[in-house]
């Protein structure tokens, strides 16, 4: 709807846009500035992350009958940092004249459920629990960005496109909150 009304404003009013599509933000400032603060959350590496460092008793897998290789939904996972830069050079590609668009935003790859618990495990060096569950209503099998006209139009290349990295960074975040909590 949003993309709608900017569209019909930008007929009828000098307005350029670019609108981004997010898929899965994900990861932290690399330098630990800021990260994902919000309770209670949902987001699937945030949730294993908490719950690699003890703060949830276990994590919840939705579903593990999906047609993927290992049965789980796939999701394209898109670092935080990454995402500030595709803003960047969409300000940038505005004030040089650009004109409007949509734009995915998303590397054009993703990682299914099991994946993303086992990139956690690998970056905290901890085994935790796992409940499986059934699928949960509206889950689509995969969400993955076709990706390519956001570097054709912006110029915009991931630098932080690495799983492994993404929730590096997470973790390192979430265990920031953990201190900054006890002290």
């Amino acid at each position: 709807m949003t993309e709608i009304m900017l569209r019909d404003v930008a007929r009828a009013h000098p307005l350029r846009y670019v609108a981004l599509r997010y898929f899965n933000v994900a990861g932290a400032d690399p330098e630990g500035r800021s990260g994902q603060s919000t309770p209670n959350a949902t987001h699937l590496i945030k949730v294993a992350v908490q719950t690699a460092l003890g703060q949830r008793p276990y994590l919840e897998v939705f579903g593990t009958d999906y047609q993927t290789p290992d049965g789980t939904c796939v999701r394209d996972y898109i670092h935080v940092s990454d995402l500030i830069r595709a803003h960047i050079a969409a300000l940038d590609f505005l004030r040089k004249g650009g004109e409007s668009g949509v734009l995915n935003c998303g590397y054009g790859r993703g990682f299914s459920v099991l994946e993303v618990i086992a990139a956690v495990k690998r970056a905290s060096g901890r085994d935790f629990a796992l409940r499986f569950e059934a699928r949960r209503p509206g889950d689509p099998v995969a969400l993955v960005a076709e990706a390519d006209r956001i570097g054709e139009v912006l110029g915009w290349r991931p630098a932080r496109d690495d799983l492994d990295l993404i929730v590096g960074d997470a973790l390192a975040w979430e265990e920031r909150l953990i201190s900054s909590r006890a002290g």
